[in-house]
């Protein structure tokens, strides 16, 4: 069943009701929750989890207080080739560069510009383009970054696409993130990429609200600037939400380990994450996305098949992109 754009929207604005859902165990009113999921192995085993995670007397029930699921971002959420975020640090970079022309040398700097996405596969790659990031968008208020991230959103396309990043999100995800807090569960995203630049997106592309974004975030502080208060962002680096930093960002935030997390494959940066959720007490599920759809997205594994790996002899569910789902975007 492929959903026209009109009917996508329709899909989100419900996401964003669900949150405020009086009696949140209500399941989607909906024959079939994850249309855009082909039936199989891997949409039974989620619809069975939640199933089990929502009825009492199942021994894999869930008190509703400790449905927590985390969501990776880039990858997993929405199209990550390129990186969105990347591609704005870009349109940044252009401006910096006149008056700093040494940024031009940074490995980081020369990737973006060549739009060599095979660098980000590097497990340092992340924490790179944070540092940057962060770099270039410090020494102002927070009120002057929002409008640069906004209006980037707003106007900027995908270079093989031609839509925009916003209409990125993978189908299926919506409708799982939909399906999930219609039973009650929390729904974050554990993102490596900076925080402030992905809660611009968080409700309106996902349903998710922006207090529930884990992702890295710079040095920040409360200052007077000509006469009026504001929250400065400073150059400084304190905490790169990648690999095994995404556990801290979750006790952090939430304080336990979620009972559902998701991730992708690309350069194991997710491990660590669905890794930790199966420290929960409760019942837990974790999901990986293999990017293998050369037609419809991108195909691309990771040199050392770590994520793959890993997958394997913990019963992780490895989802394919090219098998497993009916249709990657809305519009396609």
């Amino acid at each position: 069943m492929k959903l026209t754009r009109s009917q996508c929207l329709k899909v989100i604005t419900s996401a964003n009701k669900s949150i405020s859902m009086a009696n949140p165990n209500d399941l989607v009113a909906t024959s079939d929750p994850l249309p855009s999921w082909r039936e199989g192995q891997i949409k039974s085993a989620i619809l069975d989890f939640v199933q089990q995670a929502t009825t009492k007397e199942s021994k894999g029930y869930i008190p509703p207080g400790d449905r927590t699921a985390t969501f990776d971002n880039d990858g997993t959420l929405w199209c990550e080739q390129p990186l969105a975020q990347g591609m704005f640090v870009i349109s940044l970079l252009k401006k910096q560069i006149k008056t700093q022309p040494e940024l031009a040398e940074l490995p980081v700097v020369k990737a973006l510009l060549k739009g060599d996405y095979s660098y980000f596969d590097r497990p340092e790659a992340m924490a790179e383009l944070v540092r940057l990031l962060a770099e270039i968008s410090a020494n102002i208020s927070q009120a002057e970054f929002e409008p640069k991230a906004r209006a980037f959103l707003e106007t900027a396309t995908h270079p093989q696409y031609k839509v925009k990043y916003t209409e990125l999100a993978y189908q299926p995800q919506v409708e799982l993130l939909t399906y999930l807090r219609a039973n009650g569960f929390q729904t974050w995203i554990c993102t490596g990429g900076g925080i402030d630049f992905v809660r611009l997106i968080s409700e309106p592309m996902y349903g998710i609200i922006p207090q529930q974004v884990i992702g890295s975030y710079l040095e920040k502080e409360y200052r007077s600037i000509n006469g009026s208060n504001v929250i400065w962002r400073l150059p400084k680096i304190v905490h790169i939400n990648d690999r095994a930093g995404k556990p801290v960002g979750i006790d952090r935030a939430i304080g336990q380990p979620p009972v559902f997390a998701c991730g992708n494959v690309r350069n194991g940066g997710d491990i660590a994450m669905l890794t930790y959720s199966q420290s929960s007490p409760y019942p837990n599920f974790q999901l990986l996305i293999d990017h293998d759809d050369r037609e419809r997205e991108f195909a691309y594994s990771e040199p050392n098949n770590a994520s793959l790996n890993a997958a394997r002899p913990q019963g992780w569910q490895v989802v394919s992109m090219k098998n497993d789902w009916r249709q990657v975007f809305a519009w396609q």
